[in-house]
This record gives C-alpha cells, structure tokens and sequence, in this order.
C-alpha cells in the first residue's frame, strides 16, 4: 500500500498532461490539486496505519519502502507546500501572458511536471534501501533538470539547466559509491546494513552521502548551481528549493545520522560544510540585487544551518528547521513572482510593489520576520534551536550560529524593504498589460504566512514537549545568553538592512563578485561549459571516427558480397564440379580394374608386393 504514495502522483501527472487541454485552465488546476490532495489523504492514513512496501526485484535485490519519522515530517511537509504552489502555478504559468483564458502546451507540461517531481520525492522519502533511493535520485533529477529548462526556447534556460544538472549530477555519484560500498560489505541495499559496515568501507560510504548530499543542498562548493536553477519559473523554484530537490540532501543526513556518526570525521566535517555555507550565504545575499537569487542564496544559508544541527547530533532539530524554512521561503518565491510580474524585472532595485499589492506586502513582511529569525516566529524558534544544539559543541560555534542568523536579517530585511517597500521616487513605472494578482496566486502567498504563523506554537512548551514525544527526538537545552545574543544579532541585521536599502546606489565589481559566490559562480559555468563543450567534441569523435569504422565496415560487407555474386558463384560451383568429376574419373578406371580374370588380379597383387618391397629395402639402405 505504501507505493500508492508515490505511484499515485506520477501515475496522475501522466493522465494531467494527456488531458490538459480537454480540462482548461481551471480543470486543469483543480485536477492536480485533487492529485496532491488526494496524496495527502493517503499519506495521513499511512501514517495512522503503519502501511509498508516491498518488492521482490530478485532472489538478492529487494525495493522497499518504510515511514520513518524523518520520512513521515517531509512527505507531509512536501505535499502541504507543494499544493497551493500548483494552485498559483495554474493561474500564474499556465494561460498566456495576456490571455488569461488560453491553455498553453508549456503550461500542461509545467503542471504535469510539478505533480511528477512531488511523486518522485515522495519514493525518495519513503526509500529504506539504496536502490530504491537511487531510482528516486534519479527521477528527481530529471524532472528537476525538465522543470528549470521549461522554458528552452529563451538562449540562456537550456545553459542554465545544464549547469545545475551537472553539478549536481557529479555529486549523484558518491551516491552511487555508497551503494556500491554497502552491497560490497554486506551483500545488500538496505539502511540497516550500512550500520554492518565497519572500517574503510564504511567510510567510502559516509564520504560517499555526504558528496551526493552536499551536492543536492547546494552546500558549498556546489552552492552557485542554485543561482543557474533559478531560470526556471517562480513556481519551479519555489517548490524546488524550498521542500523537495534541497531538501533531499538533508533528509538523507539526518535519516542516516545515527550511522553516519560512527565515523569519526562526520561531525566535524558536516559541522564545518554548514556554518562555512550559512555564512557565505548569507554574505552573498546581502549584496544580491536579484530578488531570486537573493533567496536561492538564503536557501544555501538555511540548509548550512540544517546541516550544523545534524553535525551536533541533534537531526530532529534540522527537521524541525526544515518545516520553518519550507513555507516561508515557498511564499517569499511566490510573491517575488507576483512583485516581478508587476514590473517586468527581478532587480530588486525596480521593483517596491508595498502600495500596488498592499496585502501580499504584509504577508510578505511575516515571512520575511520569520526568516530573518524574529521572536515569536516558528522559524525563529527553530534557528534558537540550532544555536543551542551549536552550543552543546562549543560557546565560539553559538556565536557563529548566531551570526548567521544576523545575516539572515539583513538580507530579509532588504529583500522585504526593496521588493514591497513604497517607491520613493518613479524609477520604474507598472507595466502596462500587467493586472492584479489572481486570488488563486494571491491566496497561495496568503496560505505560506498563515502556516508560518501558525508555526509560532512551537514556543509554547506543551507543544515542544509532544514534537519531542511524537517524532522520538530529542532538542537541546537553551541558554539565555545565546537567545539575547541572537536577538541582538538579528535586530543589528535588520537595521543595517534598512540602512542598506536607504543608500541605493550601483554595485560595484567586487560587490557583484562578492553576490556571484566570490567568483565560484564563474568557475562552476567554466567548468560546466567545458563538460558540455567536451560532450559535443565526444559526440562528434563517435560520429567521424567510432562511426566510420562502422561504416568502413560494412562498406567491406557488401563488396564481399558483391565479389560473392561474381567469382564467389564461380569458386562455389566449379569446386563440387571438379569434385565430381575426379570421381567419376576414378570409378571409370577402378572399374576397369574389375575384369573378372583371376591370373589379372594375381598380376596386381604381386606387383604392389614387389613396390612394398622396394620401399623397405629403400627404407633399410638410408
């Protein structure tokens, strides 16, 4: 039963892109929300249940599925955030720019895609072996690679979605090389026998998640592939790195926590990963002047965070961070899609839509409050956390936490500021063609600062104390001076943000350096393009050189068989002719031999006699 999880959505993404033009717009829109929901019924009863999957690929390779408590907090989360996203998308992707009522194709194929990319997560959450999980790796970095290159017909997507599939397809190997060290240690795929492994295998395996999950989260080196993603639509971003392609890599390190941490580098390793790309993020979003890259660099800073908490041994505290981030940072991609769609531009700079869209501005102000780490917010709440759990290392490693959270102000700060502060001056004019939000867009925004707030409850402590019993996990204990260091942080952020917003003036080289990840940016597109420039040299070598000995080949075949038509026929009948009449020559004169006299066949018989004779006496002499 628990495949219907994942076979549900997939199998419906299948029959919304076949019928998507007989439905409409707004068929079209109820049909896959109707899918998720549905998905989510069954995910509730899964749960409640205790459903299990399993299937029998062979003697050895089994594909099972199992709801972990980890398992369980994401397949909800990924539903709950992937439903009003599709809701917006169908009002927002679908119809034409100007055409509100017309179905487009590129629209039916987003849709369909959305609602596959959430079935696909849904398998690799389920997953309790690897080979399971790597056919859910691999079909989410495919729709992933479909969803940022939707629209190919614009020069730079395709470019785009080649640099963000490569790098993260470099990083799905050590995916591989895990699985491949746990059949070589133990003889399957499964989660609990990772945990049999011991010494240099088990190692190979844990560099090997880590590199396949470093590479997902956009954790650094990997963290600029993130900014190429954002050529897919807002809706593709928004579900993409908030609560499913992102998310994967953490749901894997905190899922395998427990075994991972046997090694001994683990933590140290994890914990150094995450606060270097909590704070580089969070540097690059202060200068970022697009508003998507903005957040896809916050994405990497939140993740960096996750990634901290499960260094310091407390997975259930990233999980809880997870869901925070998830809502908040789905609405901040929606509404920058709503402010862009007002202006034309994602330049933060064009855009202070705070007096056009008055509410989506509000709601865009709690989700911002809550990403910059403000109390009583839920996310606020789980960052605390993290500090905490940083604390139980080390006093310097809360500060550090801290201090990215300071950084997360300022750049929420800014981003809330420009995208929906009240224009001051006329820099940029509304488009003309563009009109007010649907209240389907609207209400997804609406929908995202409503869960955010309502995750403000994690503060009451009866509720921390029921997280605590219902997903086994344990939180750590909170110090005072970390939560007044934090809020003084965070309240520094928001001014200096402020400030920062009051002096517009043009970015200078090394400011545009500094929000293209200090050049690492540039490096991952060289190195990209050379991947690509490398493939087409080995296409063009298969054509000309593997390809012509083919052709040589079979050019070799049929002068063979042309010779065979000429002198061919001549050798393959003259040799049985001759054949047969060499023996009709010898019967001839065998035939003769056959007189009937009796003194004739003594003549011959002393003959041979007399020649056997000779060839001995030869034979003696020499």
């Amino acid at each position: 039963m628990l495949w219907t999880l994942a076979l549900f959505p997939l199998l419906g993404a299948i029959l919304l892109y076949l019928a998507g033009r007989r439905l409409g717009r707004f068929g079209l829109t109820l049909a896959a929300a109707l899918v998720l929901l549905m998905t989510l019924v069954l995910t509730g009863l899964a749960i409640t249940s205790g459903w299990q999957g399993s299937v029998a690929w062979s003697e050895t390779l089994t594909l099972t599925l199992k709801l972990s408590a980890a398992g369980s907090v994401f397949a909800l989360t990924i539903l709950l955030v992937a439903l009003p996203i599709v809701v917006y998308a169908g009002y927002h992707e679908v119809g034409l720019r100007d055409d509100y009522r017309t179905v487009t194709a590129q629209g039916i194929r987003l849709i369909a895609l959305l609602v596959a990319f959430v079935g696909a997560m849904q398998l690799l959450v389920l997953a309790n072996d690897f080979l399971t999980l790597l056919i859910a790796w691999e079909l989410v970095g495919a729709c992933s690679w479909s969803l940022i290159s939707h629209k190919w017909g614009q020069k730079e997507v395709p470019q785009a979605a080649a640099q963000a599939f490569l790098v993260t397809r470099f990083g799905d190997l050590g995916l591989y090389i895990a699985a491949a060290a746990v059949f070589a240690g133990s003889g399957g795929f499964g989660y609990a026998d990772l945990a049999a492994l011991d010494g240099g295998l088990l190692s190979v395996a844990v560099a090997g998640i880590l590199l396949a999950a470093a590479a997902k989260s956009a954790q650094l080196p990997f963290s600029s592939w993130l900014f190429a993603a954002m050529a897919g639509p807002v809706p593709v971003s928004a579900l993409l790195h908030s609560a499913t392609m992102v998310a994967a890599g953490i749901y894997l390190l905190a899922r395998l926590q427990p075994t991972l941490s046997a090694v001994d580098w683990f933590a140290p390793l994890v914990i150094a990963i995450g606060l270097a790309t909590a704070l580089v993020g969070g540097v690059v979003g202060i200068f970022q002047n697009h508003a998507k890259k903005l957040l896809a660099a916050s994405t990497s800073a939140q993740y960096g965070l996750m990634w901290v908490a499960v260094g310091a041994g407390f997975p259930g505290v990233a999980l809880l961070h997870f869901v925070a981030h998830a809502f908040l940072k789905a609405g901040l991609f929606l509404s920058a899609g709503l402010a862009e769609r007002q202006t034309g531009s994602y330049q933060l700079q064009d855009m202070r839509q705070g007096r056009r869209l008055p509410g989506i501005a509000l709601a865009t102000f709690l989700m911002s409050l809550a990403l910059a780490g403000m109390i009583p917010l839920g996310a606020a709440w789980s960052k605390e956390q993290i500090a905490a759990a940083a604390g139980q290392q080390g006093a310097w490693l809360a500060l550090l936490v801290a201090l990215a959270g300071g950084l997360s102000a300022l750049y929420a700060s800014r981003f809330q500021l420009l995208a929906y502060g009240r224009r001051s001056h006329p820099a940029r004019s509304i488009l003309s063609y563009a009109p007010p939000p649907f209240r389907a867009e609207s209400g997804a925004v609406l929908l995202m600062a409503g869960m955010t707030m309502l995750l403000s409850l994690v503060w009451w402590p009866d509720v921390q104390v029921w997280l605590s019993e219902t997903l086994s996990i344990s939180l750590p204990e909170n110090s005072a001076w970390e939560l007044i260091v934090s809020l003084v942080l965070v309240l520094l952020g928001i001014a200096v943000g402020f400030v920062m917003t009051r002096r517009q003036h043009r970015a200078s080289v090394w400011q545009e350096r500094v929000a293209n990840w200090f050049g690492l940016l540039t490096v991952i597109q060289t190195i990209a393009r050379g991947a690509v420039v490398l493939g087409h040299l080995l296409a063009r070598f298969d054509d000309r050189v593997v390809d012509a000995g083919l052709r040589g080949t079979a050019r070799l075949a049929q002068w063979l068989a042309r010779r065979g038509a000429r002198q061919g026929e001549v050798f393959a009948e003259g040799v049985p002719g001759v054949m047969t009449r060499l023996s009709e020559w010898g019967g001839y004169w065998a035939r003769q031999a056959q007189s009937g006299q009796t003194h004739h066949y003594y003549a011959g018989i002393s003959l041979g006699l007399v020649v056997i004779f000779a060839i001995l006496l030869i034979g003696a002499l020499l």
